[in-house]
């Protein structure tokens, strides 16, 4: 009698595997960011968004979700490079650090209060909607009217508390319902983009006292 035994990894391992090489192509992209010209970034920014709008489309699609995945993050070093540097300019090296400490601590702290509390959260999806297209509004504005170090902060606040949110929201969601494998590049592309527009908003509050 001969017996096999087949080991299957579990959609969580997977999802972690997933995130971590999704990191390590963003830090390749930002890696070699240094190089890329100043004027290739809104390019880039473009292309960012038609690579985030395509996985939304193709998420379903196993294959297609990750190539798309890979390659959004690839460009988000790029930009992020440039992003990071832009602050470094006007913060200086150690603000920026801050910044991003701050940033790890939040992240890491309400994300373990939304896996670990026994309340559902998929309340807030539609509220944060409509907070993001809010803050959307508002930064429209201010490309036309330059708001003041106030208004800017104020936005900033709004900013830092939106993707707080939406951290608790999709961590919370995947806890309490689950995911499946399909799903796992348009997760990992929801986390990372909960984690650095948080980043980014914190360190717009800093540049706003700045002004």
């Amino acid at each position: 009698m001969s017996y096999s035994t087949t080991y299957q990894t579990s959609p969580v391992a997977k999802l972690v595997y997933a995130f971590l090489t999704a990191l390590a192509v963003v830090a390749f992209g930002f890696f070699i960011g240094q190089w890329v010209p100043v004027s290739m970034v809104l390019p880039l920014i473009i292309l960012e968004f038609i690579l985030l709008i395509a996985m939304i489309v193709a998420r379903s699609k196993k294959s297609v979700g990750y190539s798309l995945m890979y390659s959004f993050m690839l460009v988000s070093g790029l930009t992020l490079y440039h992003v990071i540097a832009s602050y470094i300019n006007i913060l200086g090296t150690g603000e920026v650090f801050k910044a991003f400490t701050l940033a790890v601590v939040s992240f890491v702290g309400v994300a373990i209060y939304a896996a670990r509390t026994k309340e559902d959260f998929s309340f807030l999806g539609g509220f944060l909607t409509m907070g993001l297209f809010a803050l959307l509004g508002l930064l429209l504005i201010q490309w036309f009217i330059p708001f003041s170090s106030v208004g800017q902060m104020g936005i900033s606040a709004l900013g830092i508390l939106i993707f707080l949110g939406f951290t608790i929201f999709d961590i919370n969601r995947l806890v309490r319902y689950g995911f499946t494998e399909e799903e796992i590049p348009m997760i990992v592309v929801n986390i990372y983009l909960d984690f650095i527009n948080l980043f980014t908003y914190i360190l717009r509050f800093f540049a706003s006292d700045e002004d």
